[in-house]
């Protein structure tokens, strides 16, 4: 079966445009809420963040439900009141607490614990997790992160220039933004209904995603300029119908090989993985249909409004030869 790509290009950039404003309202929303337009974890705010599992080994200990209520009065009464706690699961169906709160010293932790112990029952030592982070170092660890991803924009943009056009390098520097976009959506409106919060990972996967969109962008970019040297006198639409057709199976092969491990670590990847596997799943899922449907049909929209001649191709080609 033959795409026609450029004929429904207006439904791939709504579909697009779609998401991408609903994750705009919920970065907004979230911008509101936590000062910051993902809900931000632990690695960027600082604060203290707790993780107690119950000891089901003693008797009577797990009987009943954790009641989320109790905990809450119990963080009220020491003057916590404002934190954020969460009923989690372990793969046992042991439950636990998750709480995020202000920095916390030493005593505080230990009169906090001994206290939930006496409401709620008594903890497993060997999963207690405990994680404090500055706000200094927090911010320090945003500021690298976003300044990384910058850096990798403008890299690529040069890379993409040199080795195509300038007007090739564009289109995927769009398609780029358009699968961060995407992702950061996502989580914003994940934070918003579920509470899920982004870390320092989240900043290595959008890393990830750059470099694994823009190869997929670069080997239909390749194909186009194949095609043009060979047929001249194709229209630009046909030109990029045809790119994409051709390397339809290998840019769906590559993502699903790459989704199977990912979706295995974010089913038994654990909780500090979980997040990060969702976030390259939701990326490089973006990745594909934004180098596919998005990268190729502006490049086709652009050459048809310019009327731009493709000898330029035809030259780039051969020198690379």
């Amino acid at each position: 079966m033959k795409l026609n790509i450029n004929k429904q290009r207006s439904l791939w950039w709504g579909v697009s445009l779609s998401v991408i404003l609903a994750g705009l309202v919920a970065m907004g929303i979230s911008w509101q809420k936590y000062g910051a337009p993902l809900r931000p974890g632990l690695d960027f705010i600082g604060g203290t963040r707790l993780q107690l599992q119950r000891d089901c080994s003693q008797p009577e200990n797990c009987a009943k439900p954790i009641d989320i209520n109790a905990v809450r009065q119990v963080m009220s009464e020491r003057g916590l009141g404002n934190s954020s706690i969460q009923l989690v699961t372990d793969e046992s169906g042991q439950q636990g607490i998750l709480i995020r709160t202000r920095t916390l010293n030493v005593d505080e932790r230990t009169q906090l614990q001994q206290t939930l112990t006496k409401e709620i029952g008594a903890f497993d030592p060997k999963a207690t997790q405990i994680d404090t982070v500055g706000p200094t170092i927090g911010q320090q660890l945003l500021s690298s992160g976003l300044i990384a991803l910058l850096v990798s924009f403008a890299g690529i943009t040069v890379y993409l220039s040199l080795r195509f056009q300038l007007d090739y390098a564009i289109f995927a520097i769009v398609a780029l933004f358009h699968d961060v976009l995407i992702t950061t959506g996502v989580f914003a409106i994940l934070g918003l209904v579920q509470g899920t919060e982004v870390d320092s990972l989240f900043i290595v996967a959008l890393l990830t995603i750059t470099g694994f969109s823009v190869n997929d962008t670069v080997v239909i970019y390749d194909r186009i300029r194949e095609t043009l040297k060979i047929s001249p006198d194709l229209p630009i639409d046909q030109v990029v119908d045809n790119a994409v057709n051709q390397t339809l199976g290998r840019s769906i092969n590559t993502t699903l090989t790459s989704l199977l491990p990912l979706l295995t670590l974010f089913i038994f990847g654990g909780e500090t993985l979980k997040n990060f596997a969702l976030a390259l799943m939701i990326g490089f899922g973006a990745g594909v249909y934004s180098s596919l449907f998005i990268a190729s049909t502006l490049l086709s929209f652009w050459r048809e409004r310019t009327s731009q001649p493709q000898n330029s191709d035809q030259l780039s080609a051969t020198s690379d030869q």
